[in-house]
């Protein structure tokens, strides 16, 4: 018999089972989603990428910087 696996809530850290009744899995509550919604919004949640980036994803798009 298999047991259903539990992640942690990314926000307030409550254990969550992980099924499809967790309607809003990986977080405990829709309160905790729209919590880390806002932080990515207004970000302070970041991918951190390196500052010549945005130059490589669309140097073909803008004339080169001189």
């Amino acid at each position: 018999m298999s047991q259903t696996p539990t992640v942690n809530c990314p926000t307030c850290g409550a254990p969550v089972e992980w099924s499809a009744t967790s309607t809003f899995r990986p977080f405990c509550s829709d309160r905790c989603k729209l919590i880390d919604l806002g932080a990515w919004a207004s970000e302070e949640h970041k991918i951190p990428v390196s500052p010549d980036a945005e130059d490589d994803l669309f140097s073909e798009d803008f004339e080169p910087r001189h």
